[in-house]
């Protein structure tokens, strides 16, 4: 995607080709919230019974509501606030690309501290941290050092944070897309190497009935809430990420294609990560499922000492999920910058910066909240973060973005423009219905449950 000049607003670009978006896009929802967050979540709730539901909802209602989203973006070829007010002038309605925005930003104060911590596991991998006899108990304590020092990582958390400002202040050039298109495959291949390893280590059996045999004694509000948030979360939904890259989208492009190659490749990535973490744990005596969002620090240097060439292996993973958290850092920053480029007529430059300083305060919180500050880490401030904007918030913006589509801009209009790169929609009884009927039911129920839930 080409932008103009760093230092003033300039005509809108396109992405290079349907490929690049498609990259960028998974780009920005592959990353932490597949191989840090879902094996987390699946391991606080149940197991295949959150897998099953999560499924079940980036099918039918996640697909919808990108569709949704790409459309808009496309329709009005403008940032979160810009599109609705395009559609819809003068309205409240306005107020869901605000929401966005607000959402994108608090979830990136805390993501771009855990990106941190993939960009320290790599230097200590990189130091040989895991040679040897690496054990449970060995990697436990080490997460636990590190992340309570507040030194080390408010370091990774302010380079993460200044190379994700920078980029954006730049623009987000065709740099970007080449290397997103060369380093996702890259990840992929890896993660499949690394699954191969884990299924096939003594005791695995236990861990992939864990993960693939749903126990439906363990459905519940709970479960179907964190597995719908997870799925908004990884396709980078509710907050308006998908609206400003569908914006960045040529009239010409299938976007039913589009949303779904995007939905199929974060899906996997996901599902992927599952068969290496739960494997593993149920193979490796003293690890434990909810060891929440240490779990893919403390898993994965288990398998590397066990792969040939363990070492390299463990320093490409954690190069990889470092870019890979990069790539998602940008999209989420980049929605609050494009609002105060297009709305406000800030240079890029101001607007990046200025939003990089503001997500950075927030993220102070969350440096702090896993040992270093008693209060922060007693009330486990991180976690709360994350349900109220990686779950609630998320799952509300995704509800209003489907009210909107449906019945305030309308089917009729949204169905007008997804044919005009679509004319043979097949999926267009599906999409309706959900986007009408079954998305926003769905999430009224979970929403209005939210306090039981909770509890």
């Amino acid at each position: 995607m080409e932008n103009g000049s760093p230092d003033a607003p300039a005509e809108r670009g396109h992405w290079g080709s349907k490929l690049a978006f498609i990259f960028a896009a998974s780009g920005s929802a592959i990353g932490l919230g597949n191989i840090w967050r879902f094996p987390m979540e699946v391991g606080k709730n149940g197991g295949a019974i959150f897998v099953l539901v999560y499924i079940l909802g980036v099918a039918f209602i996640g697909f919808a509501v990108m569709l949704a989203e790409l459309v808009i973006g496309r329709y009005s070829q403008k940032n979160p606030v810009g599109a609705i007010q395009a559609i819809k002038p003068g309205s409240l309605w306005k107020g869901i690309g605000y929401l966005g925005i607000l959402t994108g930003v608090c979830i990136l104060s805390y993501y771009a501290v855990v990106a941190g911590w993939a960009v320290g596991y790599l230097v200590k991998t990189v130091g040989g941290a895991f040679k040897g006899n690496v054990t449970s108990k060995l990697t436990a304590e080490l997460f636990t050092s590190f992340t309570s020092n507040p030194f080390q990582v408010m370091i990774f958390f302010v380079l993460m944070m200044g190379l994700t400002t920078y980029i954006i202040s730049r623009g987000v050039k065709a740099g970007i897309e080449r290397w997103t298109k060369v380093l996702m495959p890259i990840l992929f291949v890896l993660l499949i190497i690394l699954a191969a390893r884990a299924l096939t280590l003594p005791g695995a059996g236990k861990g992939i009935a864990y993960y693939l045999k749903p126990d439906f004694s363990l459905l519940s509000g709970k479960v179907i809430l964190f597995a719908m948030g997870q799925a908004f979360f990884s396709l980078s939904l509710g907050m308006g990420t998908m609206m400003t890259y569908g914006s960045y989208l040529p009239k010409r492009d299938n976007l039913v294609s589009s949303a779904g190659w995007v939905c199929f490749f974060d899906s996997l990535i996901a599902i992927t990560a599952g068969f290496i973490i739960f494997p593993t744990l149920f193979a490796i005596p003293g690890t434990s499922l909810d060891a929440g969002p240490g779990l893919v620090f403390q898993v994965l240097p288990l398998i590397f000492p066990q792969i040939p060439g363990g070492y390299v292996f463990g320093i490409l993973f954690f190069a990889l999920l470092s870019v890979a958290a990069l790539t998602s850092t940008i999209s989420l920053l980049e929605v609050p910058v494009a609002y105060f480029v297009d709305e406000r007529n800030w240079p890029r430059k101001k607007a990046a910066w200025l939003m990089g300083f503001i997500t950075f305060l927030l993220g102070i919180p969350t440096v702090l909240a896993f040992g270093a500050n008693k209060f922060l880490t007693k009330i486990d401030f991180q976690g709360k973060m994350d349900f109220i904007f990686g779950n609630v918030s998320l799952a509300f913006g995704a509800l209003l973005i489907s009210i909107f589509a449906a019945y305030v801009w309308g089917v009729k209009k949204a169905l007008k423009e997804i044919e005009s790169g679509n004319p043979k929609f097949v999926l267009r009884p599906v999409w309706v219905f959900s986007i009408k009927y079954l998305s926003p039911i769905v999430i009224i129920i979970i929403l209005y449950f939210i306090k039981t839930i909770a509890g």
